[in-house]
Protein backbone atom coordinates (compact mmCIF):
# COMPACT_ATOMS: atom_id res chain seq x y z
CA UNK A 1 0.00 0.00 0.00
CA UNK A 2 1.42 3.53 -0.96
CA UNK A 3 0.24 6.27 0.70
CA UNK A 4 1.19 10.01 -0.29
CA UNK A 5 1.78 12.75 2.48
CA UNK A 6 1.11 16.21 2.15
CA UNK A 7 0.32 19.47 4.00
CA UNK A 8 0.76 23.40 3.62
CA UNK A 9 3.49 24.97 2.52
CA UNK A 10 4.93 26.79 5.22
CA UNK A 11 4.55 24.11 7.79
CA UNK A 12 7.88 23.33 8.19
CA UNK A 13 9.30 26.82 8.77
CA UNK A 14 8.54 26.33 12.33
CA UNK A 15 7.60 22.83 13.09
CA UNK A 16 5.41 21.96 15.73
CA UNK A 17 3.82 18.76 17.41
CA UNK A 18 1.63 18.48 13.94
CA UNK A 19 4.79 18.59 11.69
CA UNK A 20 6.78 16.15 14.75
CA UNK A 21 3.06 13.59 14.11
CA UNK A 22 3.81 13.54 9.91
CA UNK A 23 7.57 12.51 10.17
CA UNK A 24 6.63 10.09 13.45
CA UNK A 25 4.03 8.67 10.85
CA UNK A 26 6.66 8.49 7.88
CA UNK A 27 8.84 6.76 9.83
CA UNK A 28 7.16 4.08 11.85
CA UNK A 29 4.34 3.38 9.03
CA UNK A 30 6.71 0.74 7.16
CA UNK A 31 6.53 -1.45 9.42
CA UNK A 32 2.89 -1.72 9.39
CA UNK A 33 3.54 -2.40 5.92
CA UNK A 34 2.25 1.19 4.52
CA UNK A 35 4.75 2.88 2.03
CA UNK A 36 4.74 6.70 2.83
CA UNK A 37 5.97 9.36 0.57
CA UNK A 38 6.19 13.24 1.18
CA UNK A 39 4.78 15.18 -1.34
CA UNK A 40 6.95 16.93 -3.23
CA UNK A 41 5.32 19.63 -6.06
CA UNK A 42 7.68 19.56 -8.31
CA UNK A 43 7.29 15.78 -9.07
CA UNK A 44 3.75 14.87 -7.47
CA UNK A 45 2.71 11.66 -8.81
CA UNK A 46 -0.42 11.80 -7.50
CA UNK A 47 -1.94 8.57 -9.20
CA UNK A 48 1.24 6.34 -8.13
CA UNK A 49 -0.16 6.32 -4.73
CA UNK A 50 -3.19 4.29 -3.27
CA UNK A 51 -4.37 7.12 -0.55
CA UNK A 52 -3.51 10.83 0.23
CA UNK A 53 -3.41 11.64 3.47
CA UNK A 54 -2.81 15.53 4.23
CA UNK A 55 -2.11 16.94 7.39
CA UNK A 56 -3.78 20.37 8.88
CA UNK A 57 -6.79 22.14 8.15
CA UNK A 58 -5.45 25.70 7.79
CA UNK A 59 -6.85 27.85 5.53
CA UNK A 60 -6.53 27.23 1.36
CA UNK A 61 -6.06 23.57 2.82
CA UNK A 62 -9.32 22.88 1.17
CA UNK A 63 -8.12 23.43 -2.68
CA UNK A 64 -5.50 20.62 -2.50
CA UNK A 65 -8.35 18.12 -0.63
CA UNK A 66 -10.56 19.30 -3.87
CA UNK A 67 -7.77 18.15 -6.85
CA UNK A 68 -7.45 14.85 -4.72
CA UNK A 69 -10.93 14.31 -5.13
CA UNK A 70 -11.17 15.00 -8.20
CA UNK A 71 -8.34 12.92 -9.27
CA UNK A 72 -10.90 10.39 -7.16
CA UNK A 73 -8.39 9.34 -4.73
CA UNK A 74 -9.76 8.54 -1.00
CA UNK A 75 -8.41 11.29 0.95
CA UNK A 76 -8.06 11.44 4.73
CA UNK A 77 -7.25 14.42 6.65
CA UNK A 78 -5.49 14.97 10.00
CA UNK A 79 -7.14 17.45 11.74
CA UNK A 80 -5.15 19.00 14.45
CA UNK A 81 -7.71 21.24 15.64
CA UNK A 82 -9.51 22.00 18.80
CA UNK A 83 -12.58 24.42 18.32
CA UNK A 84 -15.90 24.30 20.43
CA UNK A 85 -18.76 26.88 20.14
CA UNK A 86 -17.25 29.62 22.10
CA UNK A 87 -14.27 29.78 19.63
CA UNK A 88 -15.48 28.33 16.27
CA UNK A 89 -15.63 32.41 15.05
CA UNK A 90 -11.91 32.45 15.47
CA UNK A 91 -11.63 29.85 12.15
CA UNK A 92 -12.79 29.88 8.77
CA UNK A 93 -15.35 27.37 9.51
CA UNK A 94 -17.36 27.24 6.11
CA UNK A 95 -14.14 25.87 4.36
CA UNK A 96 -12.87 23.39 7.05
CA UNK A 97 -16.49 22.01 6.81
CA UNK A 98 -15.67 21.82 3.20
CA UNK A 99 -12.49 20.35 3.32
CA UNK A 100 -13.63 17.64 5.83
CA UNK A 101 -16.79 17.07 3.77
CA UNK A 102 -14.34 16.15 0.95
CA UNK A 103 -12.48 13.92 2.98
CA UNK A 104 -13.51 10.31 3.15
CA UNK A 105 -11.95 9.91 7.00
CA UNK A 106 -10.76 12.83 9.66
CA UNK A 107 -8.47 11.31 11.60
CA UNK A 108 -8.19 13.45 15.56
CA UNK A 109 -6.04 12.48 18.08
CA UNK A 110 -9.05 11.42 20.63
CA UNK A 111 -12.36 10.41 21.48
CA UNK A 112 -13.05 13.63 22.55
CA UNK A 113 -12.11 15.60 19.43
CA UNK A 114 -13.57 13.31 16.95
CA UNK A 115 -17.10 13.96 18.82
CA UNK A 116 -16.58 17.66 19.29
CA UNK A 117 -16.05 17.91 15.48
CA UNK A 118 -18.64 15.75 14.43
CA UNK A 119 -21.43 18.15 16.65
CA UNK A 120 -19.48 21.50 16.25
CA UNK A 121 -19.49 20.50 11.95
CA UNK A 122 -22.30 18.43 12.27
CA UNK A 123 -20.78 15.80 9.99
CA UNK A 124 -21.60 12.18 10.75
CA UNK A 125 -19.61 10.90 13.86
CA UNK A 126 -18.41 8.02 11.84
CA UNK A 127 -16.61 10.13 9.80
CA UNK A 128 -14.04 10.57 12.78
CA UNK A 129 -11.52 8.36 13.80
CA UNK A 130 -9.12 8.74 16.62
CA UNK A 131 -5.79 7.52 16.27
CA UNK A 132 -3.88 8.52 19.83
CA UNK A 133 -0.33 10.23 19.57
CA UNK A 134 2.71 8.44 20.73
CA UNK A 135 5.81 8.95 21.89
CA UNK A 136 9.35 7.53 20.49
CA UNK A 137 10.58 4.51 22.33
CA UNK A 138 14.26 6.86 23.00
CA UNK A 139 12.14 9.23 25.85
CA UNK A 140 11.73 6.39 28.03
CA UNK A 141 15.29 5.41 27.84
CA UNK A 142 16.49 7.51 30.83
CA UNK A 143 19.03 10.11 30.10
CA UNK A 144 21.24 12.08 32.56
CA UNK A 145 19.65 15.65 33.40
CA UNK A 146 23.73 16.75 33.45
CA UNK A 147 23.95 16.68 29.86
CA UNK A 148 21.37 20.02 29.34
CA UNK A 149 22.90 21.66 32.67
CA UNK A 150 26.25 21.55 30.80
CA UNK A 151 25.29 22.25 27.48
CA UNK A 152 23.49 25.52 28.90
CA UNK A 153 25.64 25.92 32.06
CA UNK A 154 22.32 26.40 33.96
CA UNK A 155 22.59 25.22 37.36
CA UNK A 156 19.42 26.79 39.17
CA UNK A 157 16.22 24.77 39.58
CA UNK A 158 14.01 25.10 36.67
CA UNK A 159 10.94 24.86 35.37
CA UNK A 160 10.29 23.90 32.17
CA UNK A 161 8.02 24.58 28.63
CA UNK A 162 8.86 22.93 25.27
CA UNK A 163 7.26 24.61 22.48
CA UNK A 164 6.71 26.86 19.81
CA UNK A 165 6.71 30.37 21.42
CA UNK A 166 3.22 32.00 20.16
CA UNK A 167 0.52 33.24 22.08
CA UNK A 168 -1.92 29.47 21.33
CA UNK A 169 1.34 28.21 23.66
CA UNK A 170 0.72 30.70 26.51
CA UNK A 171 3.85 31.50 27.44
CA UNK A 172 3.70 34.82 28.72
CA UNK A 173 0.86 33.92 31.38
CA UNK A 174 3.74 30.90 32.24
CA UNK A 175 5.95 33.74 32.67
CA UNK A 176 3.49 36.12 34.82
CA UNK A 177 2.93 32.94 36.94
CA UNK A 178 6.59 32.23 37.40
CA UNK A 179 6.52 35.09 39.36
CA UNK A 180 5.70 33.33 42.54
CA UNK A 181 8.92 31.18 42.05
CA UNK A 182 11.61 33.28 42.18
CA UNK A 183 13.80 30.40 43.69
CA UNK A 184 13.00 28.87 40.30
CA UNK A 185 14.06 29.54 36.18
CA UNK A 186 11.98 29.42 33.67
CA UNK A 187 13.42 27.52 30.36
CA UNK A 188 12.37 27.94 26.97
CA UNK A 189 12.85 25.48 24.13
CA UNK A 190 11.30 26.22 20.79
CA UNK A 191 10.77 28.26 17.34
CA UNK A 192 9.70 31.66 18.03
CA UNK A 193 6.90 31.50 15.64
CA UNK A 194 5.94 34.72 16.45
CA UNK A 195 8.99 37.28 16.97
CA UNK A 196 6.92 40.19 18.38
CA UNK A 197 5.32 37.74 21.37
CA UNK A 198 8.59 36.03 21.96
CA UNK A 199 9.66 39.39 22.14
CA UNK A 200 7.43 40.52 25.04
CA UNK A 201 7.77 36.94 26.81
CA UNK A 202 11.55 37.70 27.02
CA UNK A 203 11.00 41.53 27.95
CA UNK A 204 8.82 40.00 31.31
CA UNK A 205 10.37 37.42 32.00
CA UNK A 206 13.68 38.93 32.39
CA UNK A 207 16.35 37.15 34.14
CA UNK A 208 14.12 34.66 35.29
CA UNK A 209 13.83 32.95 31.94
CA UNK A 210 16.19 31.29 29.82
CA UNK A 211 15.54 30.48 26.15
CA UNK A 212 17.85 27.89 25.49
CA UNK A 213 16.47 28.04 21.93
CA UNK A 214 15.78 25.06 19.45
CA UNK A 215 16.47 21.28 19.81
CA UNK A 216 16.44 18.45 17.44
CA UNK A 217 13.85 16.52 18.28
CA UNK A 218 15.56 13.52 18.66
CA UNK A 219 18.48 15.40 20.64
CA UNK A 220 19.29 13.32 23.61
CA UNK A 221 19.94 16.96 25.06
CA UNK A 222 16.38 17.44 24.87
CA UNK A 223 15.66 14.15 26.99
CA UNK A 224 18.21 15.36 29.72
CA UNK A 225 15.92 18.36 29.65
CA UNK A 226 12.97 16.56 30.89
CA UNK A 227 15.08 14.80 33.22
CA UNK A 228 16.60 18.01 34.38
CA UNK A 229 13.53 20.24 35.12
CA UNK A 230 11.47 20.57 38.56
CA UNK A 231 8.67 20.61 36.14
CA UNK A 232 7.20 20.56 32.73
CA UNK A 233 4.44 22.92 32.40
CA UNK A 234 2.28 23.54 29.44
CA UNK A 235 -0.09 26.56 29.79
CA UNK A 236 -1.32 26.48 26.17
CA UNK A 237 -4.62 27.89 25.29
CA UNK A 238 -5.66 23.80 23.96
CA UNK A 239 -3.98 21.05 23.23
CA UNK A 240 -4.33 17.55 21.38
CA UNK A 241 -3.02 16.73 24.11
CA UNK A 242 0.35 17.92 23.63
CA UNK A 243 3.02 15.82 21.98
CA UNK A 244 5.81 17.17 24.15
CA UNK A 245 3.58 16.86 27.17
CA UNK A 246 3.52 13.03 26.09
CA UNK A 247 7.19 12.69 25.78
CA UNK A 248 7.90 15.10 29.12
CA UNK A 249 5.74 12.23 31.04
CA UNK A 250 7.17 9.64 29.15
CA UNK A 251 10.85 10.74 30.39
CA UNK A 252 9.23 10.45 34.19
CA UNK A 253 8.71 14.69 34.41
CA UNK A 254 6.05 15.97 36.56
CA UNK A 255 3.75 17.94 34.83
CA UNK A 256 1.39 20.62 34.72
CA UNK A 257 -0.97 21.01 31.75
CA UNK A 258 -3.49 23.20 29.93
CA UNK A 259 -7.44 21.11 30.63
CA UNK A 260 -8.29 23.01 27.48
CA UNK A 261 -8.73 19.97 24.76
CA UNK A 262 -7.78 16.15 25.18
CA UNK A 263 -5.10 16.40 27.89
CA UNK A 264 -7.02 14.45 30.21
CA UNK A 265 -8.35 11.70 28.08
CA UNK A 266 -4.34 10.79 27.81
CA UNK A 267 -3.31 11.68 31.40
CA UNK A 268 -6.42 11.12 33.88
CA UNK A 269 -5.33 11.66 37.19
CA UNK A 270 -1.51 11.50 36.79
CA UNK A 271 -0.76 15.06 35.99
CA UNK A 272 -1.91 18.52 37.43
CA UNK A 273 -4.29 20.41 35.36
CA UNK A 274 -4.88 24.47 34.70
CA UNK A 275 -7.09 27.08 33.29
CA UNK A 276 -4.53 28.63 30.90
CA UNK A 277 -7.20 32.28 31.30
CA UNK A 278 -6.08 32.79 34.99
CA UNK A 279 -2.25 33.18 35.90
CA UNK A 280 -3.02 31.89 39.29
CA UNK A 281 -4.27 28.47 38.10
CA UNK A 282 -1.16 28.29 36.57
CA UNK A 283 0.71 29.19 39.29
CA UNK A 284 -1.54 26.52 41.68
CA UNK A 285 -0.90 23.36 38.76
CA UNK A 286 3.02 24.16 39.37
CA UNK A 287 2.76 23.92 43.07
CA UNK A 288 0.65 20.66 42.47
CA UNK A 289 2.82 19.10 40.23
CA UNK A 290 6.02 20.11 41.93
CA UNK A 291 4.31 18.08 45.09
CA UNK A 292 3.94 15.09 42.30
CA UNK A 293 6.61 12.27 43.05
CA UNK A 294 8.81 12.04 39.62
CA UNK A 295 7.42 8.69 38.32
CA UNK A 296 10.86 7.61 36.84
CA UNK A 297 10.28 6.59 32.85
CA UNK A 298 7.12 5.15 32.21
CA UNK A 299 5.78 3.41 29.21
CA UNK A 300 2.08 3.80 29.82
CA UNK A 301 1.43 6.86 31.46
CA UNK A 302 0.34 4.54 34.31
CA UNK A 303 -1.74 2.60 32.69
CA UNK A 304 -2.02 -0.33 30.49
CA UNK A 305 -1.39 1.66 27.35
CA UNK A 306 1.26 1.65 25.12
CA UNK A 307 1.82 5.01 23.48
CA UNK A 308 4.97 4.40 21.05
CA UNK A 309 3.89 5.27 17.85
CA UNK A 310 4.72 1.91 16.95
CA UNK A 311 1.82 0.60 18.60
CA UNK A 312 -0.98 3.27 18.27
CA UNK A 313 -0.42 3.55 14.84
CA UNK A 314 -2.45 0.10 13.94
CA UNK A 315 -5.44 1.66 13.96
CA UNK A 316 -3.89 4.28 11.11
CA UNK A 317 -3.21 1.13 8.86
CA UNK A 318 -6.40 -0.62 8.93
CA UNK A 319 -8.00 2.94 8.34
CA UNK A 320 -6.21 3.09 5.25
CA UNK A 321 -6.63 -0.74 4.13
CA UNK A 322 -10.82 0.39 4.67
CA UNK A 323 -10.83 3.18 2.15
CA UNK A 324 -9.20 0.83 -0.70
CA UNK A 325 -12.00 -1.62 -0.48
CA UNK A 326 -14.48 1.07 -0.73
Amino acid sequence: MKVLFATYPMAFHTPGGGEIQLLAYHKHLPAHGVDVTLFDPWNPRFLEHDVVHFFSCVGGSVHFCNFVKQLGLPLVVSSSLWVTEETKHLYPIGEIHHQFSLADRVVANSEIECETLARIFNLPREKFVSVLNGVEQSFYEPVAPELFRGEFAIHDRFILNVGNIEPRKNQLALIRAMKSFPELKLVLIGHQRDPEYAKTCFAEGGDQVIYAGTLAHDSPVLRSAYAACEAFVLPSTLETPGLAALEAHAAGARIAVTKVGSTEEYFAEHVAYLDPSDVDSIAQSIRDALAHKRTGTSNALGTARDLTWQAVLSPLKDLYVSLLRK
